[in-house]
């Protein structure tokens, strides 16, 4: 059992009232995690604290805090195994999720820490004589971030380290679906010496979320909101965030179509799709959702790509190295088996899967024909399950793409890089890859997407501008002339 409390200006605290809510684990339905459950007081006081330590962080030297946070990466990296060990336990993931999403999310942290000195401004000609002008950037306040389960080191990690490294504080907002994960990510910054109120964190029961996240959300000192999740929460996030005026980042929901043309190496296109589609039970923003392959060789594809959908075993990651764990609950599961029957009643196929040992665990699945009218042709699945279309030609590929309210990561196989930097510039989408998988992230690439993907961008120099405020400040150095 892991119990898991608030931590408020540096102090671990109970939830106001003494309230606490259960994580069950999807393996076996048992009680793994027990966390306080804040109320919206707590989480104006988890703001409060962050306000309060402010003024001493954001007054620190870049090159302190990037000590801090580089601290923060090695105490993340030494907790590898604690946090593969919580990612099993609470969202289901195979073990080595958890270890690649904490080796990444040092990469975060080492990246934003290298920001530190990269928050620079620039001078701009005045009509002034005599003026001089410049356009600097500083820390905005406190910001709140908040991060889902599926990628919880990363994203945990992400939705607060370039706010630490621009001189914002911060409170973390947990997810309920992995209370643990997320406060060890904040343990991690506490052992690094960082102190007292600079990081805070807020976990709370699925009831409570709608008042906490107000609650967050209005605090005066509030200046910056950021969320990862779905695109359904996020409109709520960005109502909330629009009324109060408060600047919102939001990464989102994603159904990303990867393209095989014409000439692609089929080999490569298997492989990237196979792992877009099934890693980590296919509950990744970037996920591959859509194949779009071409007439020509569309057979010898779907033939080739089933046959190593075939090899992916699902079961239980506590007993066996399975490539394939438990979705995050049994209603992604019901979800995938709905969109199945909704796609065989309206013509499709189902090739490979489609049925699964019971509970949260489901077969790798693919489904052919997928066609416009049927739910899995636009709806985003996020699980174990892609939709194969077939297009008439490289044009169709790129007009069956852009059919969708989702733009985050998209991939194009061909052996023609021109022809293939062409398609990828016509892809409504903010990430895409030629000739390998639309899921990958790198620290320091602008990170967001487009449509009901999403709004701004994390990662490397285009985060410092979402964390930050720039200001017009000029210095007159002589006697000026007022009409009146």
């Amino acid at each position: 059992m892991n119990n898991i409390s608030l931590l408020i200006g540096g102090v671990d605290a109970a939830a106001r009232g003494g309230a606490t809510f259960d994580r069950r684990s999807p393996i076996t339905g048992e009680v793994v995690s027990c966390a306080a459950a804040a109320s919206a007081d707590d989480a104006r006081a988890a703001c409060d604290a962050a306000a309060a330590a402010f003024p001493t962080w954001s007054a620190l030297g870049p090159n302190a805090r990037r000590k801090l946070l580089m601290e923060a990466a090695a105490r993340l990296r030494t907790h590898s195994a604690d946090f593969s060990r919580l990612c099993v336990e609470e969202t289901g993931a195979i073990g080595i999720w958890g270890h690649f999403n904490t080796g990444f999310a040092a990469t975060i942290l080492e990246e934003a820490a290298a920001m530190t000195t990269q928050i620079t401004g620039e001078t701009v000609p005045s009509d002034y004589a005599g003026t001089f002008s410049m356009g600097v950037r500083q820390a905005a306040g406190v910001c709140v971030g908040m991060a889902p389960w599926n990628a919880p080191v990363i994203l945990g990690v992400r939705a607060i380290a370039m706010p630490l490294a621009c001189g914002n504080t911060v409170v973390l907002k947990a997810s309920e679906l992995c209370p643990g994960v997320h406060r060890l990510i904040v343990d991690a910054f506490v052992e690094a010496g960082l102190p007292a109120g600079v990081v805070n964190f807020v976990a709370h029961s699925a009831a409570d979320a709608p008042a906490v996240v107000e609650a967050l959300i209005a605090h005066p000192q509030v200046k910056r909101v950021n969320f990862t999740g779905s695109s359904r929460v996020g409109r709520i996030i960005g109502e909330l965030s629009g009324r109060h005026l408060k600047p919102c980042l939001l990464e989102l929901g994603g159904k990303a179509p990867l393209l095989v043309l014409a000439d692609a190496d089929l080999d490569e296109a298997v492989a990237a799709a196979a792992f877009g589609a099934f890693m980590h039970q296919g509950q990744i923003c970037m996920s591959t959702e859509r194949i779009i392959v071409v007439d020509s060789i569309a057979a010898e594809f779907v033939q080739r790509f089933v046959a190593k959908a075939k090899t992916l075993q699902v079961g239980d990651p506590t007993r066996s190295k399975f490539p394939i764990g438990a979705c995050v609950d049994a209603k992604t599961v019901d979800h995938v088996k709905e969109l199945i029957a909704d796609a065989t009643a309206k013509g499709a196929q189902v090739l490979a899967g489609g049925a699964g040992p019971g509970g949260a665990f489901f077969e790798p699945t693919v489904v052919d024909g997928v066609q416009k009218g049927m739910r899995i042709y636009g709806e985003e699945s996020f699980g174990p399950i892609v939709g194969v279309l077939r297009a008439r030609d490289t044009d169709h590929a790129v007009e069956l793409a852009n059919d969708c309210e989702y733009g985050l990561s998209a991939a194009v196989f061909s052996r023609d890089i021109n022809t293939a930097l062409s398609v990828a510039q016509r892809i409504d989408s903010g990430i895409c890859h030629i000739n390998s998988p639309t899921v990958q992230d790198e620290a320091q690439m602008p990170f967001g997407g487009t449509k009901s993907s999403g709004l701004g961008r994390f990662g490397g120099k285009a985060g410092i501008a979402e964390f930050t405020d720039l200001r017009w400040i000029s210095i007159s150095t002589r006697h000026r002339h007022y009409p009146i």
